[in-house]
């Protein structure tokens, strides 16, 4: 069974600060998942850089399938030393997802990660391994759909210290507010969002730690086709809306032409919805076995702009408008995981003068802008142009 892991990250500042000394970078394919979360030494600044070298090296790496002890070995070697402390130190936790669902993870000086299932914190075996003077703990276990992981920096265990609670949030406290306030049908922006609006109030708005949460999901692939602008060759047509209504999962369409187009090769109407009136967003259409259509670069640069706002927001109530932008952004986030482009690149006179050359059409660029959203929420993009 293949699984597509749903990801989720978002932090906290240290309260002063405009940079955050945690950072998160993550890459996956059809084969494999990774993220990597660091924690650089102090805030600001110095702590950011630190994060971001290890992050990025520690990712690198192991997309080339370079083993955790040269990834360690590269780090140690290559981050710079704090003139103040004399140290080159950033804490880490790399997590690697296989399609099967088999897990690796593995820990430097983080908080260990929370596992759970159907509802239930399962306890994680590890194994310690040192390297080059640092102890590393590795753990491999099998999820299983809908199963969560939750991997944070310490300042979600430090939240509320000296101001709600004298101790912090202990690991304990944090396991029994994940049990009893998730479900294994949350995804897992929702669980970020929860744990992290839980510790900005503990720290009551003023987070004396930078303070990161990422949450992984393993969930069944759900895929869309988007068809947007069309064909240089109108022979192809039939060709395109054949395709369209091959797939199974979510059938998008974006444009009057396109929406035409499939229309005709359908022997069905289009048809135009006014029940939203939006002075900035042209309505919605509706065609017999189509789940969306809407107008084209308007709306998908609107909706673009939706998506960006995904990526840092703890609350995603803007994405329930009912707009043609809305629905779009919501429909591309919520309900797939895979997208598939295809791209019309014949000229539309209204958006560009037809003597450019096609590199610089704006529908090109706005639905460039998409895909690149898209894949940076973590979705697998496949594009076709015709």
């Amino acid at each position: 069974m293949k699984f597509f892991i749903d990801f989720a990250s978002s932090s906290l500042n240290k309260y002063g600060e405009e940079l955050c000394g945690d950072k998160v970078e993550f890459y996956h394919d059809e084969k494999k998942f990774i993220a990597v979360l660091s924690d650089g030494l102090g805030s600001g600044v110095k702590a950011n850089i630190l994060a971001t070298l290890t992050a990025k090296i520690a990712l690198t790496m192991l997309k080339e399938g370079l083993s955790i002890e040269e990834v360690v070995d590269t780090v140690i070697h290559t981050l710079p030393v704090c003139s103040q402390r004399n140290l080159a130190y950033s804490t880490f936790t790399i997590i690697k997802v296989a399609s099967d669902g088999m897990a690796y993870v593995a820990e430097f000086d983080n908080p260990s990660i929370f596992f759970l299932s159907d509802r239930e914190i399962k306890k994680i075996e590890w194994c310690t391994t040192e390297i080059n003077g640092r102890k590393i703990k590795e753990s491999r276990f099998k999820l299983k759909e809908k199963d969560i992981l939750v991997f944070v920096s310490d300042g979600v265990v430090h939240a509320g210290v000296g101001k709600v609670l004298n101790l912090g949030w202990q690991w304990e406290d944090i396991e029994k507010y994940l049990k009893e306030n998730t479900n294994k049908n949350m995804s897992a922006k929702t669980v970020t969002n929860l744990l992290l609006g839980a510790c900005d109030q503990l720290y009551m708005q003023q987070p004396g730690d930078d303070t990161t949460v990422a949450t992984i999901k393993a969930v069944m692939p759900k895929k869309a086709i988007l068809f947007s602008g069309p064909p240089i060759d109108p022979e192809m047509d039939n060709e395109i809306v054949k395709k369209i209504m091959s797939t199974y999962g979510r059938r998008i369409v974006c444009g009057g032409t396109a929406g035409n187009i499939v229309a005709r090769e359908l022997n069905e109407e289009v048809k135009t919805s006014f029940k939203v009136v939006d002075k900035d967003i042209p309505p919605i259409g509706y065609i017999k076995g189509i789940d969306l259509v809407t107008e084209g670069v308007l709306t998908i640069r609107k909706a673009t702009e939706i998506l960006e706002k995904v990526k840092m927001a703890t609350d995603l109530k803007f994405l329930y408008e009912e707009d043609g932008a809305s629905k779009l952004a919501r429909m591309l986030y919520e309900d797939c995981t895979h997208v598939k482009f295809i791209i019309g690149r014949a000229i539309n006179p209204a958006h560009q003068n037809p003597d450019f050359p096609n590199e610089l059409s704006i529908k090109l660029y706005v639905l460039n802008e998409l895909k690149n959203t898209l894949s940076g929420l973590g979705k697998i993009i496949e594009v076709e142009f015709y």
